[in-house]
């Protein structure tokens, strides 16, 4: 079964974790992201860019009350050495993983460790926004495309994690997965990704896929442990 590549899933990024809204303005696509994150306020080329161009993405991001802020993917090295000239510094290189779902629904987690619930519960909100995944995120999750659903796993006893997951083009994109620090390394992140893969082969999708940065060492860990590949990688510049 081949993996979807990097290209593949930026489509689902921006499919499954939606900005409020976006504008093509001459090469660029313009996110109004609204505090949802980096991935729904960065602005990216969509076709060749001449560099004073530049100057009318950053109108529009001033315009909209955001940092001027780009995204990078692989090929775009011309404008990501353009920005760097003005003074653009990197910031968060993020690492694409993907696997297909029947590597991680060859086990189930146990029993009532895990609930897939959509409308989130107030603890799952409460959960997130430990982790600084406050209601700005939880609105991007409204937005996201059906089907969706949140998860919420325990450990214990008690509310321990919790994930998002929604599907585009047969491929099941995590988000904003949480692990409260008492429940750390106790097997609680690997229950949410297998509880996602079985949600999501239960839709009917093939792949579950996700977006980590490089500076997040125990999550690249525990995606490596569960034998999911790395597909492609994109990072940001900021002014």
């Amino acid at each position: 079964m081949t993996l979807p590549t990097g290209p593949d899933l930026f489509g689902v990024l921006d499919a499954t974790w939606p900005s409020a809204r976006t504008r093509r303005i001459g090469p660029w696509t313009i996110r109004d992201g609204q505090g949802g994150g980096k991935r729904t306020s960065a602005t990216t080329a969509e076709a060749a860019v001449l560099p004073d161009s530049i100057a009318r993405a950053e109108m529009e991001m001033s315009a909209l009350g955001q940092p001027h802020l780009f995204m990078l993917r692989p090929g775009e090295e011309a404008l990501d050495a353009e920005l760097a000239a003005r003074g653009y510094d990197v910031i968060d290189p993020v690492v694409l993983y993907a696997a297909p779902l029947g590597q991680l629904t060859d086990v189930k987690p146990p029993p009532v460790a895990t609930f897939t619930i959509w409308p989130p519960l107030a603890i799952m909100a409460d959960l997130w926004a430990a982790g600084g995944i406050g209601p700005a995120r939880l609105a991007v999750m409204q937005r996201a495309i059906a089907p969706k659903t949140a998860i919420l796993a325990r450990q214990a006893d008690q509310p321990a994690g919790a994930g998002f997951v929604a599907i585009h083009d047969g491929i099941a994109m995590i988000h904003a997965i949480e692990v409260a620090p008492a429940h750390r390394r106790s097997g609680v992140g690997t229950n949410i990704l297998r509880a996602a893969a079985h949600w999501a082969q239960a839709q009917g999708a093939s792949y579950l896929a996700l977006a980590v940065t490089r500076a997040n060492t125990g999550a690249n860990a525990l995606y490596s442990n569960l034998t999911m590949q790395v597909v492609g990688h994109y990072h940001y510049r900021i002014k």
